[in-house]
């Protein structure tokens, strides 16, 4: 699957930003799709899984109740709405697929990855 995501900026904390990815090549629906980020210095880190019917979400506990994945298999997309944005959610997001039904935290069970997308959130 390739992917291509969008939708990053320059914002000021307590904002909000919608992060797109656009899915092709092999069936979108037949993946997983999770949402990492990574900040200079640091690893990639999970932020957001949602299972191939949308069934199961998870999410990690540093943005839980402020973030939100959802997907759109008849378009191929998958999204990121991030309201409540703080300053430490500054990094580059990277959206990825994962061949499972559920909605996968562990990193190692995504294959395909996109280029990311930068956000940056301002005090």
């Amino acid at each position: 699957v390739q992917l291509v995501e969008s939708g990053g900026g320059l914002v000021q904390a307590g904002d909000s930003l919608r992060l797109s990815c656009a899915a092709s090549g092999r069936a979108f629906s037949s993946y997983a799709m999770g949402w990492f980020r990574q900040s200079p210095g640091k690893e990639r880190e999970f932020v957001a899984a949602i299972s191939r019917t949308s069934g199961t979400t998870n999410y990690a506990d540093d943005v839980k109740g402020r973030f939100t994945i959802s997907r759109n298999n008849s378009k191929n997309m998958g999204y990121l709405q991030m309201n409540s944005l703080k300053p430490e959610d500054t990094a580059v997001y990277y959206c990825a697929t994962a061949p499972v039904q559920r909605a996968p935290v562990d990193i190692i069970m995504y294959d395909d990855w996109g280029q990311g997308t930068q956000v940056t959130v301002s005090p």
